[in-house]
């Protein structure tokens, strides 16, 4: 095992980071040690890190090298090599940005500097600089580095630990939105949890009494942290006992104090200024917020918006998504049969059919819809974009419980009735009156979302025909014997009295003792409790010590089992025990599922309500005596405890078992226990005859079609699930004591005729299956061999379990078992898409059932996407004040509307208060208005291909920023063109294209191929990133900027450049229409169309962008264009650092060789107008620049030179660059003690070994330049 030497100090935020990083090893963690590392190991450094001696590596010293090896375990240090420079890039930030003015501001409140007034707040402000320049990077961010988080947040988030706990007031918090945010989430996870505990974040900034610990400690920790500030290496002094230093480290300190000094002088004299009476300044404009811009022309439902009147100077959501969708509605641009003269005649391109997953009828929208409906219209809208017979079908489920709970609590409020009252038949008449009403409610949500589905085709499982299919489907099932009657123990709900599936059941873990409220008791019931009490031996004194949490069950034991290997039992064999309360004698079994080790070795039988007592019992044939009725009041047990409620029966038999003598022992017990997710009632195995579907075939075909690859499984780390559920699958129970849903078409047989004994309910025989009561009478008549006229049936009373029908969704919606068009055109889908959440329940049965009822599997793809939580990572849950309804994120809301809401629940008040606290923290301010746009976006950007998103409302937010952006693009576009624009009747080259415009046109087609790409792999991400890199990256801030000279000049360029830009806009807003819909027709409608009569009317049934007729990708270009802006972003940083805002200066760059002179040359015109340049003049290395230059390297094959004589200080420019020079020979000081080491050359690897000979030759090169540079400033002074 590896050994971690850390620091004692609880502030030593070195060592935290070490530990942290430890926290995500996904094998052994190192062992922690708080000494001093070994001398012999030299590594005077804590943390300082030990690998197994197995490992035969040599020990790590220092917090980023520790960090780096132990987050590299967990994969924790980025995806690929590109993420894994931008982690080196944030570590560097924050040891050389963040923790020198950390400590400055933060070590003097904890007394391990003196105290300079002055200087902290000098040094307090430069810190609030640093964090608002972090802000901003993190507003479209929730981790800095891709989509997980990384060493880059847990070094940065270390580094900003002291100053959240002592520093950072609620009103700095207020101003550092993102950074807190940020933060808040970082600090939330549980492996920071585990080494940092609670974190309380400042809430006034004062002397902090430092935290008792012992002198060495102490010591230690002072080293560390004074090291921390004056040499950004916490802890490199060591203890002060250690060995002695040399003369190289004792030389690093002195330069790195040196460091500080300056840092210091230099918070002096911004302190000194700022005392100095400023100029007077003009007041800035107040910060505009967010607009709101309504759509005003009166326009019909149905009929086309106006896109005549100008475009609102900015993007508001409101105007955007009015009108359009009742628009492409009326057209029928989402039926399959748009375009198409007959559906039933093949299609070349293809068909693609997907059904949505039907919701509750009872339901409303919440963002688990809004992620499975923005991932499904995207993929409907791509494939009819592409051409494709597309049918995405829509529907609703009756959902049997929840709607008769909704209908039954409706009932008791307004009319005080309960159901029974009314009668099955009244009942379910208020049911539909209630569906009627209130029950499309989540149809008028889904348009909210843009979702393209065929409403013309919408579906309700308890429209006629599919009530039809699922008739037919029992009866077949019956008639094959895959259904059939069965008494087994099911999950009982007393408040519903009915059974319920696994899914409806919630398993809340409890620690210990908790007292729960239970529907029907005025106090709460005591639960998490282990009760230990004696059976006698009948016959003799001995007694038999057993356990139970539930207690008032031992009035249905039969039985108590032992391990047949137990020697403690042994003599026991052929005993019985006394029950204490009856005359019943109950036989001691000798059973190998008793764990010998657990308890006392024995254990209670119940089997009539326990599933692993069932199953013993079943195997030594014991009897089963129900004591529960469907109510919870107990039966077939003596006095007293006859007819009480089940929960105080608890009580009473304790108290009965103490008064007799036998009561042993309560003790706390961590337990689960089933709640019932509707009525929030304990749920009780309990015994009842049902109707079950035998799944072992069926479910061996479900497994066998994945293993053969018939069916896939998108993401596969699922398939593993998959076999393991349909490999060990149990027979499914169907039956609901429901009125609302299928009613069974079962009916139990009564003979008029003596010679046919009476049957039992439970007792299959004597049940039939029909269609209708006369087809059940004839098949009942033939069994017994009697007339029809002899026959009695009844009904089951009973339902079909919800799955039941939505198993049977995907061909009962076409018809099935009628051979209609749609079944034979549409069936089998093309793909299920749905949350991981219900593989089993739903995915699994529409698989079994599809092969059984029809000899097809019913889609060929299933794609299971993420489950939604909070931006901490949390579950959505109503008492954590998280659960956001995603029409909130469209139209917005004020965090008084959020608490409204919470009021509103059925939340208890203490629940209530937690939830507001919740919000407050993640919504000081509300919800603003986003869009479904932004939203649609931002689910899809979320939606990697694994188990949970972290989904942060604030990044939505950062999607609308982009919407606007589009916006003002567009805008900016149009005005160019001009209104006389003609675009050309086909995208293609002129071979006048200007370099911009190859360019450009070379990175759309990369765009069109990574989204092509991106849909057909579902990687939603990877479409995401794609559009807005080239929207926001490529075409706005580098295409649109560099050819505005283009369009001023009138030259014939322009009007390439005209092409070229319509080209651009057009394919790009197709690109983003299926995930924007409703921007991209209000931006596609305003641009003038190729072929006027012939383009198609709405951009959502227009062509997808293909990468045949998109083929202008270059690697070339794309490579010369990244030297350019590479060239671009170095002379905007350096105008930057001499604050240049209007200035135009000469830009002379001094290139390696003749051909970087001619690239130079090629891109001029490109390099002055982004870097905002007065002349752009390519010079060879030989050649001599002008006196007074700003110079900065951009690569090592070319070097800027800024002509700024007269407008700098020459003395600050010497010194910067002195600071360069420094830190390359700092540099190159590294790797070549690195290279000289002995065993360089046999332990590390040829491609390292490459890699450090170009660092070194890079590092050279770029000295050279530095050197010449202070030469040429020097001859200035």
């Amino acid at each position: 095992m590896a050994t971690l030497y850390v620091s004692p100090h609880p502030e030593d935020f070195r060592s935290l980071l070490a530990l942290i990083a430890a926290e995500f090893c996904p094998s052994a963690r190192p062992r922690v040690v708080t000494d001093d590392p070994p001398t012999a190991l030299n590594a005077r450094s804590r943390p300082a890190l030990v690998p197994d001696p197995g490992e035969g590596s040599a020990a790590l010293s220092g917090s980023n090298a520790v960090a780096w090896y132990l987050a590299s375990q967990g994969g924790r240090v980025g995806g690929d090599v590109k993420q894994q420079s931008l982690v080196w890039q944030w570590l560097s930030f924050a040891d050389n940005e963040l923790i020198p003015v950390a400590c400055a501001v933060v070590f003097p409140l904890l007394g391990v500097m003196g105290m300079d007034k002055k200087l902290q707040q000098s040094s307090r402000a430069e810190l609030m600089r640093v964090l608002k320049m972090l802000n901003q990077t993190l507003e479209p961010k929730t981790f800095l580095v891709g989509e997980g988080l990384t060493l880059a947040d847990m070094a940065v988030a270390c580094a900003v630990l002291l100053p959240f706990k002592y520093v950072l007031e609620p009103q700095d918090r207020k101003v550092l939105t993102n950074v807190t945010r940020w933060f808040t989430t970082c600090i939330n996870q549980p492996q920071f949890v585990k080494v940092l505990g609670k974190i309380s974040l400042c809430e006034k900034m004062g002397s902090v009494t430092p935290q008792t610990h012992t002198a060495d400690s102490a010591n230690a920790a002072n080293a560390n942290a004074a090291n921390a500030a004056n040499a950004n290496a916490a802890g490199d002094a060591g203890a002060t006992n250690g060995p002695p230093k040399t003369e190289a480290q004792l030389k690093k300190e002195a330069k790195k104090r040196e460091k500080l000094e300056k840092f210091q002088q230099k918070k002096e004299m911004e302190a000194k200024k700022k005392t100095q009476p400023a100029a007077e300044k003009k007041a800035k404009p107040e910060k505009k917020e967010i607009g709101v811009i309504s759509y005003t022309v009166s326009t019909q439902p149905g009929e086309k918006k106006d896109v005549v009147s100008p475009l609102p100077d900015s993007y508001s959501p409101q105007y955007v998504e009015a009108a359009w969708y009742p628009w492409w509605e009326k057209q029928g641009f989402f039926k399959p049969e748009y375009g198409r003269e007959d559906i039933s005649e093949p299609n070349p391109r293809g068909t693609f059919m997907m059904c949505i997953p039907p919701p509750n009828v009872t339901g409303s929208l919440h963002l688990g819809h809004a992620l499975t409906n923005a991932i499904q219209d995207c993929l409907t809208r791509w494939h009819r974009m592409k051409g494709e017979t597309t049918l995405w079908n829509p529907g609703c489920d009756h959902a049997g419980i929840a709607t008769q709970v909704v209908v039954e609590k409706k009932l008791m409020r307004e009319r005080g009735m309960s159901r029974h009252d009314l009668g099955r038949e009244s009942f379910i008449q208020e049911v539909w009156k209630w569906k009627n009403e209130k029950g499309d409610r989540i149809y008028h949500q889904l348009k909210k979302l843009g979702s393209s589905l065929d409403w013309d085709r919408a579906c309700f499982t308890m429209d006629p025909k599919l009530s039809y299919a699922v008739q037919e489907a029992f009866v077949r099932l019956h008639e094959d014997g895959v259904i059939y009657r069965s008494k087994r123990l099911v999950n009982w709900s007393c408040t519903l009295n009915s059974a319920i599936s696994d899914i409806e059941v919630d398993k809340k873990e409890l620690k210990g003792r908790t007292l729960l409220p239970v529907p029907g008791y005025k106090e709460k019931v005591e639960f998490g409790v282990l009760v230990s009490f004696a059976y006698k031996i009948d016959g003799s004194d001995e007694e038999v010590i057993v356990a139970t949490t539930r207690i008032e069950t031992m009035l249905g034991d039969t039985a108590v089992a032992v391990h047949p290997s137990d020697p403690r039992y042994q003599h026991l064999k052929g005993k019985a025990v006394a029950h204490p309360f009856c005359d019943r004698k109950m036989p001691i079994v000798f059973d190998d599922f008793v764990d010998v080790n657990f308890g006392t070795g024995a254990v209670k039988i119940t089997p009539a309500h326990d599933h692993n007592d069932y199953e013993v019992g079943v195997r030594h044939n014991l009897d089963f005596i129900n004591i529960l009725d469907e109510n919870g009041l107990l039966i077939n047990v003596p006095p007293p405890f006859l007819g009480m409620k089940r929960f105080e029966a608890r009580k009473q038999v304790l108290q009965a078992l103490k008064d007799r003598g036998q009561f042993k022992e309560t003790k706390d017990n961590p337990m689960v226990v089933p709640v019932c997710s509707r009525s929030k009632d304990i749920v009780e195995p309990l015994l009842k005859p049902q109707w079950y579907v035998n799944c072992a075939d069926m479910g061996k075909q479900a497994a066998d079609a994945v293993r053969e690859g018939r069916l896939k499984v998108i993401p596969d780390h699922h398939i593993k699930t998959w076999f393991n559920w349909m490999d060990n699958i149990r027979d499914w129970c169907i039956s609901r004591q429901l009125w609302w849903g299928h009613r069974i078409p079962a009916y139990f047989v009564t003979v008029g005729d003596p010679s046919v004994k009476p049957g039992e309910d439970m007792d299959g025989h004597y049940w039939v299956s029909g269609r209708t009561e006369d087809e059940a009478r004839e098949k009942a008549a033939k069994r017994f061999n009697v007339t029809p006229d002899k026959i009695a049936l009844r009904q089951d009373e009973d339902v079909l379990d919800t799955w039941f029908s939505s198993g049977i969704f995907p061909f009962s919606i076409f018809g099935w078992p009628n051979e209609t068009t749609d079944l034979s055109v549409f069936y089998p889908g093309t793909l299920l898409e749905t949350g991981h959440d219900i593989l089993f329940f739903w995915v699994a049965r529409m698989v079994m059932m599809g092969l059984k009822l029809t000899g097809k599997l019913p889609f060929k793809e299933v794609y299971l996407h993420a489950v939604v939580r909070d931006a901490h990572g949390r579950k959505m849950s109503k008492s954590l004040g998280n659960v956001i309804d995603p029409l909130d994120v469209i139209t917005g809301i004020s965090l008084e509307g959020l608490h409204a809401q919470l009021t509103d629940s059925n939340l208890d008040p203490v629940e209530v208060e937690k939830a507001v606290q919740g919000q407050k923290a993640d919504y000081p301010s509300g919800i603003p208005e986003c869009g479904t746009d932004a939203l649609r976006f931002a689910l899809c950007a979320y939606t990697s291909q694994g188990r949970d998103i972290n989904l942060d409302v604030n990044r939505i937010l950062g999607y609308r920023h982009f919407c606007n952006k589009l916006w003002n693009a567009v805008k900016f576009a149009m005005k160019t063109l001009g209104d006389d624009f003609v675009p050309s009747e086909k995208a293609q080259l002129c071979r006048k294209e200007s370099v911009s415009d190859r360019w450009i046109l070379s990175r759309l087609s990369a765009a069109v191929v990574l989204c092509d790409e991106g849909f057909r792999a579902y990687d939603f991400p990877a479409i995401t990133t794609a559009i807005y890199n080239f929207w926001l990256y490529e075409l706005c801030d580098v295409y649109l900027e560099s050819v505005k000279p283009v369009f001023s000049s009138g030259e014939d360029g322009a009007r390439v450049c005209r092409q070229t830009l319509y080209t651009c806009l057009e394919v790009a807003l197709r690109l983003l229409a299926p995930v924007m819909p409703f921007v991209t027709e209000e931006l596609y409608q305003r641009l003038p169309r190729r072929r006027p009569q012939r383009d198609p009317p709405s951009i959502c049934v227009s062509a997808y962008p293909d990468s045949h007729e998109f083929c202008w990708h270059s690697e070339e270009i794309d490579r010369e264009m990244e030297f350019v802006m590479t060239v671009v972003r170095t002379v905007r940083s350096l105008r930057a650092d001499y604050n240049l805002t209007k200035t135009r200066a000469d830009c002379f760059l001094q290139c390696i060789d003749s051909s970087t002179v001619a690239l130079v040359e090629k891109y001029s015109l490109q390099i002055q107008t982004l870097s905002y340049s007065r002349e752009v003049v390519p010079v060879a290395a030989a050649q001599p620049v002008p006196d007074g230059c700003a110079v900065a390297i951009a690569s090592d094959r070319c070097t800027v030179n800024l002509v700024l004589k007269g407008l700098i200080d020459v003395e600050k420019e010497v010194a910067k660059l002195m600071t360069k020079k420094a830190e390359l020979e700092k540099q190159m000081e590294k790797v070549n003690e690195k290279m000289a080491k002995s065993d360089y050359g046999d332990k590390v690897p040829l491609k390292v070994r490459e890699q450090d000979a170009e660092k070194l030759r890079q590092s050279r090169a770029e000295l050279e330049k530095v050197k010449e540079a202070v030469d040429n400033f020097r001859k200035m002074m």
